[in-house]
């Protein structure tokens, strides 16, 4: 199974999100690799962000973390990319067939690859203008998109989910990233509206892990949370086989 993990914005909870999915998939007994195609905002020798997820989950032997490529400044790809090293460096980074092939290898080697995505949707991954969307399309992947509950979150999520359908999503995975331990009306009220956009829409509506996630600095603490939270996750992975897309050759285009 391939799993493409994206959200309405930055700093939604795609990290939190992609490691819970990984703590269900490994108390299922499954070897689980997990690919982020571009790591922006961190230096050489940072915790990324499947770093931190490796981290958050003891680093279990079936658990297998790998990045496409890595910036330092903490902006959209291309323009990390243009911006660190300019016309040069942005033509380094890897295209999307390069992305496609790591992760059909990924496949073939796991029982489960999780992608997460850099920032939104429609963020472009490389310098032909290719998105997280473009490789969850070619590889055939479910679509997890992660959203949040605060003010604003109603338009960016329905502006999201109208670009995934137009792409052929029509039966992915909405996530709310966290949600707060003191919710507010407007919390409560949104929380509601997106499940109804989500179900209205037919994707899946699954709610995801607490704000407390984050907030925890005692490691045990936050692995057995986000164990915890994988368990409510278990939706996304319901009527799917283990490997749910055909996986072609790794030296395909795609």
């Amino acid at each position: 199974m391939i799993l493409v993990v994206t959200g309405t914005d930055t700093d939604v909870g795609k990290t939190v999100v992609s490691a819970a999915l990984a703590a269900c998939a490994l108390d299922a007994g499954r070897r689980v690799a997990i690919y982020k195609p571009t790591q922006t905002g961190v230096a050489p020798g940072q915790a990324g962000d499947v770093q931190s997820i490796g981290d958050w989950l003891g680093n279990p032997p079936s658990l297998g973390l790998e990045e496409g490529a890595r910036l330092a400044d903490p902006m959209a790809p291309v323009d990390a990319a243009l911006h660190a090293g300019g016309a040069r460096a942005a033509q380094a980074l890897p295209v999307l067939r390069d992305h496609l092939r790591r992760v059909q290898e990924l496949a073939l080697e796991n029982d489960v690859v999780i992608v997460e995505g850099a920032g939104g949707i429609l963020v472009s991954l490389t310098l032909a203008g290719d998105t997280i969307v473009d490789v969850a399309g070619a590889l055939g992947a479910r679509l997890v998109v992660v959203t949040r509950p605060h003010l604003g979150t109603l338009n960016h999520t329905a502006l999201t989910l109208e670009a995934a359908l137009a792409r052929g999503f029509a039966n992915g995975v909405l996530v709310l990233g966290s949600f707060p331990n003191e919710p507010t009306a407007l919390h409560e009220i949104n929380r509601r509206n997106l499940r109804a956009l989500a179900e209205g829409l037919g994707w899946t509506w699954v709610p995801g892990p607490p704000a407390e996630v984050v907030g925890s600095e005692d490691p045990g603490e936050r692995t057995r949370i986000l164990h915890g939270a994988g368990r409510r996750l278990a939706p996304v992975f319901e009527d799917q086989p283990v490997l749910a897309h055909a996986v072609s050759s790794p030296g395909a285009e795609g």
